[in-house]
């Protein structure tokens, strides 16, 4: 079951693209799809990045991945829907932040063995 958190940007009635972002808690993500999400490379690599940074300052463009737009897009919908990230939309930029604690609370070490994983 998928949550759908509404920010103070949607409230104001943002685009359809905002609209359309949907979360769910790491609490009701069931272990195979926490650790599919975490199985690919190119995913591992942004939540690496993500802990390095304070939340909120990574657009998703900003992300030096060896992929396309599209695959890009879709890596960021497969963490997000494993609830590993939130994300947000300021102007035509959508922003990032790792959801540690909650996923620690729901998956504890895991996100620990991907971070401490060398590049």
């Amino acid at each position: 079951m998928s949550v759908r958190r509404e920010s103070n940007t949607e409230a104001r009635g943002s685009s359809a693209r905002a609209r359309g972002l949907t979360h769910r808690h790491p609490s009701q993500v069931p272990l195979q799809d926490a650790l599919d999400a975490v199985a690919d490379p190119v995913r591992r690599t942004i939540l690496r990045e993500l802990a390095g940074q304070p939340d909120w300052t990574r657009a998703c463009g900003t992300f030096d991945l060896p992929v396309s737009k599209a695959t890009r897009s879709h890596h960021f919908a497969v963490l997000r829907a494993a609830g590993l990230i939130e994300q947000r939309d300021e102007g035509p930029r959508r922003f990032n932040r790792l959801r540690r604690a909650e996923f620690d609370r729901a998956f504890p070490g895991l996100l620990a063995l991907v971070l401490a994983e060398r590049a």
